[in-house]
């Protein structure tokens, strides 16, 4: 719910503007009437109405349903007497952010009827006032119908992307995690039982140095060896790190997406054979990222990767079902699109996106690499 200050309701589809005409027009129909006591309690009821429209925002449980019974009452006042049908738009944006089901439809199927039977009664009471704001009357009844529903499910909606976006961020936490625990899991197979021999054969060779010097030595060369094996499986190690396979990220996308429940399709054949790795490493990483948009931000049910390796290029393509958007220069800066087009103009690349029926992104990257010749500095 918003805050009690917030009186004039935002993102309703209408103007702050037209919200404070309605706030002032109460006003000018009270001063039309011809006796003080009516303009008196005119006046009283409007600043009763705005008082009990404040509490409301504070009140919770059996009091909510209180002040805007109060409001109703208010509302069904000066339209009957007054021809003012105007709070009950306030009602309405009021009753659209009830997030209970249940107490949303029957304070709203109460105000809806209400406010039809006191305009209908205005009708036959208040006759020359009523139909000098006839449109505007038809427009408040339109919009006790369909403002309470657009908020309510809008309202929904935006709870349902809040809950798949701290999903998002949970399933990238546990995706960190585990990529941690792998890492540790190799530095302990690699290095734990080498740096284990290495402190052995050390104490060993310190004790050998003055009875047997040649054992030591041979000791001294193991563990030398030792520590070149072992720097080189870390070097391998931190290689496979940093030059993803395709195939791989292949099937981590796709755990991703099983994960987010969207149906992942694979046509063609993820294993490149005379792609450099380092080509293969961009696609990867290019891939990554833009299955991570189509969870983030797609709302798509189904995507399908595409992968053609052709004879002088490699087209990969990404396609979803969902909405899709760009920014309005169509530059693909946001999202992560950006960080796409920079790696892959650095490999003579190229990425195009197309938002028909959803969104496919089209990546296209030469086998070979155009190095740029190197400047002469002497």
């Amino acid at each position: 719910m918003q805050k009690w200050y917030h009186l004039v309701p935002k993102n309703t589809g209408l103007s702050i503007y037209a919200w404070i005409i309605f706030c002032i027009l109460p006003f000018y129909f009270i001063f039309r009437t011809s006796g003080a006591l009516e303009i008196v309690f005119g006046i009283f009821m409007i600043l009763l109405f705005f008082t009990a429209y404040s509490v409301s925002f504070l009140s919770e449980g059996w009091a909510v349903y209180l002040s805007v019974g109060v409001e109703m009452v208010i509302s069904v006042v000066m339209t009957v007497f007054l021809g003012y049908v105007y709070f009950a738009l306030f009602l309405a944006f009021y009753i659209g952010n009830i997030p209970h089901k249940a107490g949303f439809i029957t304070l709203y199927v109460i105000h809806l009827v209400t406010t039809v039977a006191a305009v209908t009664i205005s009708y036959f009471t208040q006759n020359v006032i009523f139909f000098s704001q006839l449109p505007f009357i038809v427009f408040s009844v339109i919009g006790v119908v369909l403002l309470p529903l657009t908020i309510y499910f809008r309202n929904k909606q935006e709870q349902l992307e809040n809950q798949l976006e701290a999903a998002n961020q949970k399933l990238s936490q546990l995706a960190v995690l585990e990529e941690r625990q792998r890492i540790a899991r190799d530095l302990h197979d690699t290095l734990g039982q080498k740096l284990s021999m290495i402190g052995l054969k050390s104490d060993l060779a310190g004790k050998l140095v003055d009875a047997k010097p040649p054992a030591a030595k041979n000791e001294l060369n193991d563990i030398h060896q030792t520590a070149r094996t072992a720097l080189k499986e870390v070097r391998e190690m931190v290689s496979n790190m940093k030059g993803a396979k395709l195939e791989d990220e292949v099937n981590r996308v796709q755990e991703m997406l099983t994960a987010a429940q969207i149906d992942f399709h694979l046509e063609g054949n993820a294993e490149l054979t005379d792609t450099p790795l380092f080509i293969e490493n961009v696609l990867s990483m290019c891939l990554k990222e833009a299955v991570t948009n189509v969870v983030k931000h797609s709302g798509a049910s189904s995507c399908t990767v595409i992968i053609s390796p052709l004879r002088e290029e490699v087209l990969m393509e990404i396609q979803d079902n969902g909405i899709g958007k760009t920014n309005q220069k169509g530059t693909y800066f946001e999202n992560g699109l950006q960080g796409m087009r920079d790696r892959l103009e650095f490999v003579n690349g190229s990425l195009e996106m197309t938002s028909v029926n959803g969104t496919t992104l089209s990546i296209r990257v030469p086998n070979d690499i155009q190095r740029p010749e190197q400047e002469d500095l002497s």
